[in-house]
């Protein structure tokens, strides 16, 4: 399938916002890959079809993924920002044919991270994070640190996602914590002197 296919058929199955969010995700996964030497089509593949399951509603996408028996951790189950991810890595395989793991991991995993992340996993998390169309406060110095550094730009969008599901009070992914952890201790490791 071209990526003019898969952009008509998220065109009428995402609603208007979700569909430009997806454009700029793409767009600015392009310009990531552009800048840390990655491949600009997965990039742009990845960002296209990241939230592609984005817009099916919670209690569907549950029974979707038993009856497909769709490989999902445990809170993916239980947190309905969650469950997304990995559905949409199943159906960018499934409905859309792509079979590049690399690809795959990146979408599955653009929600939460995980510990020692590929760079494509890297660019797309941090696409979906800076794309153009989001403002949330303090968006643009990360925004700006994703094209000079992109692990101090994880940690950074890390933090601030943490904060964020620490005032919803709903359960953290564990994944979540152990991206943000090995991003700290491999900055750590380099900034200290060899004795």
């Amino acid at each position: 399938m071209t990526n003019e296919e898969i952009t008509e058929i998220l065109q009428k199955r995402l609603k208007p916002t979700r569909f430009k969010h997806t454009l700029g995700v793409a767009e600015t996964a392009v310009k990531l890959a552009e800048k840390y030497g990655a491949d600009k089509d997965k990039a742009y593949l990845a960002g296209l079809l990241h939230d592609c399951a984005k817009n099916i509603d919670f209690e569907t996408s549950k029974a979707y993924c038993k009856e497909h028996s769709v490989p999902m951790k445990e809170i993916c189950m239980k947190e309905r920002s969650l469950i997304h991810a990995p559905l949409g890595a199943y159906m960018a395989k499934e409905e859309f044919g792509v079979s590049d793991p690399e690809i795959l991991t990146a979408i599955y995993y653009h929600t939460t991270g995980h510990e020692d992340m590929a760079l494509l996993t890297k660019i797309l998390y941090m696409a979906d994070a800076v794309e153009p169309n989001r403002d949330q406060d303090g968006i643009e110095e990360i925004r700006e640190l994703a094209f000079s550094d992109i692990n101090e730009a994880l940690i950074r969008s890390i933090d601030a996602t943490l904060l964020h599901i620490i005032n919803k009070g709903v359960t953290i992914d564990c994944d979540t914590i152990k991206a943000r952890n090995f991003l700290i201790e491999e900055r750590n490791a380099k900034t200290k002197p060899n004795c």
